[in-house]
């Protein structure tokens, strides 16, 4: 249905908008959700740029801007909590426009009922998480809502971050040629909290990889790195960070199937669960397109950093048609489009 901007939100039939709110979200169907409601009512320039955040200009300082919700079950899981998160996946979207994070604001939604340990526990981890990033929580809010109907704990955060110097990383600054690079293995945060959510065991331990990146992608651009976009690997994973900027940069993306990272025990947890790892969520994973030129450096600056280790170059951007499409060569040579999931593998992951 064609929607313009500043149109109210579409009535959906009933069956699609109980799927369209009954997924996670990452999904092609959450994308058509965005793009019929949101999008149509608010119809902002920097909304169409489908980034990470905001870049503003206010009064001669490049700012980026973000928020993001949380609402991962269970609220504690092998490398991190809801804390962690919240406090990471704001820092991480804010590096995704380049910006170095310099404020948050937290808000937090408490069911009645919640033990004040588990709160606490929370906000310390978030207090962690922010002196590690070098940010600050400088403004918030608190509400209760009824027994039954906050499901323990959400917090919805918003950042403040400063661009430092005059690259602009956008999804429509991807160019034929670049190099596509990940920090590290894919997969480990979504199977650790499916892990504990159902109770699973798997042949060692699995530990979120949530971690800020901000440091990452600031000391590419102060060494020079032609670097053009990066995105987060959050909901929807890999892939749909792939097809997203696929779509929005009119290229195509040829990724080599065996040159993306993925560990054995979250191969084989996927295996059994019958899980894309490529899909699984991450949350201190980026993917970062740069000039095929600088790719070598950018790779050992990478694996020299902590959040780093395990870097590798997964593809590069073609002059191929058609366009916005991302194309995945498994390793006995054979192609396949990679397409987006309806719905979210994991929902509740972040």
């Amino acid at each position: 249905m064609p929607m313009t901007p500043g149109a109210a939100c579409p009535t959906p039939k009933t069956d699609q908008s109980t799927v369209l709110l009954g997924h996670g979200g990452g999904g092609a169907l959450m994308h058509r959700l965005i793009d019929q409601c949101f999008l149509a009512a608010f119809g902002a320039p920097d909304l169409a740029e489908r980034h990470d955040g905001a870049v503003l200009d206010l009064g001669g300082a490049r700012l980026a801007f973000t928020t993001d919700s949380y609402v991962v079950h269970p609220l504690f899981f092998p490398g991190g909590d809801i804390g962690t998160l919240a406090v990471n996946g704001t820092v991480n979207d804010l590096a995704m426009c380049g910006a170095r994070p310099r404020a948050l604001s937290a808000a937090f939604i408490l069911e009645e009922g919640l033990p004040l340990e588990t709160l606490t526990r929370v906000v310390a981890s978030m207090r962690a998480a922010a002196d590690a990033a070098g940010v600050q929580i400088v403004t918030g809010d608190t509400k209760v809502v009824d027994r039954g109907r906050g499901d323990g704990l959400f917090v919805t955060t918003a950042g403040v971050g400063l661009l430092e110097h005059p690259a602009t990383l956008a999804p429509g600054q991807i160019r034929p040629g670049d190099a596509i690079l990940v920090n590290g293995d894919l997969g480990r945060h979504g199977i650790a909290v499916m892990a504990v959510r159902e109770g699973l065991a798997f042949d060692g331990p699995i530990a979120s990889d949530c971690a800020p990146l901000a440091d990452l992608i600031l000391e590419l651009l102060a060494e020079g790195i032609a670097l053009h976009c990066a995105r987060d690997l959050t909901r929807g994973g890999l892939t749909s960070a792939l097809v997203e900027l696929a779509t929005a940069s009119r290229g195509h993306f040829q990724v080599a199937e065996r040159d993306v990272p993925v560990s054995e025990i979250v191969q084989g947890a996927c295996e059994i669960l019958g899980l894309d790892p490529f899909s699984v969520a991450c949350e201190g994973r980026m993917v970062l397109f740069v000039k095929s030129s600088d790719a070598p450096r950018a790779l050992a600056l990478l694996a020299a950093h902590p959040h780093g280790q395990g870097a590798a170059v997964i593809g590069r951007v073609t002059a191929r048609w058609p366009a916005g499409t991302v194309t995945v060569t498994s390793p006995i040579g054979t192609d396949r489009v990679l397409e987006m999931l309806s719905g979210e593998q994991l929902p509740r992951i972040c």
